[in-house]
């Protein structure tokens, strides 16, 4: 029988919640779902998790685990969700969002709003890790509140654990950030967080990849164009992005008028293609 993963990792996340809450009780919360690799819960705290936070937490929730809790699924109406979820601001919100009847999965004391699925007790999760923390804007949005995000792991086996556990520190090793400051090639400033400096040695090696990459599209009988690095909100909502893909892109205004990062080039490509007229012919042409 196939163990799922998710449901393994998003009972984790539940783990890691009532650890929080038992700790820190007036902590609100927000989501935990399973990720590739992991987990993480998003909290609303006023005080930042320190790391000696997270050794405490990590300690509560490995006593969660061992007593084996049964995680059982129940619906609720609105209204008794409602006064489950009273003292939970983000988690009122979500349920509004519903439709039909809204799923609690509950553990010993813990109840949370979730669709699941889960595994069917706390005890089944054999291997549990925080791995770190960083800031989050609900629902991904730069305008609403920035609340601390916990990152964790969970496997159903000690040595699935250790083995991911050396592969992030061997993959640590060769972080490219750390390799090309060493290297003096590039760095990295608070004044444009993810973006890198090139250095004399770094801009060689950019400008050799760019010519090698222009010269196998030139092999390929490719031709070059460039669009704008923003584009109008016309546009986004015309591609499906501004409804799909919101949360994830970056958004300025020009003129009091509503612009964006483009976060892929082919619609800025379409509008180069639309400004001439075109045959079938041309297809013939090609290899």
């Amino acid at each position: 029988m196939k163990r799922d993963i998710d449901a393994l990792r998003h009972s984790a996340s539940h783990v890691l919640a009532q650890a929080v809450l038992e700790l820190f009780p007036k902590t609100k919360l927000a989501i935990g779902p399973p990720i590739e690799n992991g987990f993480y819960y998003d909290f609303d705290r006023n005080k930042g998790f320190t790391p000696e936070d997270l050794e405490k937490i990590e300690k509560r929730a490995l006593e969660i685990i061992k007593k084996d809790l049964p995680i059982k699924k129940s619906l609720k109406t609105k209204a008794e969700a409602k006064k489950i979820l009273k003292d939970q601001p983000y988690k009122l919100e979500l349920l509004e969002e519903l439709k039909g009847k809204p799923s609690f999965y509950q553990q010993g004391d813990f109840i949370d709003l979730c669709a699941g699925p889960h595994v069917k007790s706390t005890g089944e999760i054999k291997a549990f890790k925080i791995l770190s923390t960083a800031g989050a804007y609900w629902k991904g949005d730069s305008k609403k509140k920035m609340l601390q995000r916990i990152y964790g792991t969970a496997f159903y086996d000690r040595k699935e654990l250790k083995r991911y556990l050396f592969m992030l520190e061997e993959a640590k090793k060769r972080d490219h950030k750390k390799l090309g400051e060493q290297l003096d090639l590039f760095s990295f400033h608070e004044e444009a967080p993810g973006f890198p400096f090139f250095h004399p040695k770094g801009q060689i090696i950019y400008d050799e990849l760019i010519q090698f990459w222009k010269n196998i599209h030139k092999d390929w009988n490719y031709q070059e164009i460039k669009t704008p690095i923003i584009l109008n909100k016309a546009l986004w909502l015309k591609s499906g992005h501004w409804e799909n893909y919101k949360e994830n892109m970056y958004f300025t205004k020009v003129d009091k008028k509503d612009y964006a990062v483009k976060p892929m080039n082919c619609p800025g490509g379409i509008l180069v293609y639309k400004s001439n007229l075109h045959s079938y012919k041309e297809m013939e042409n090609l290899d």
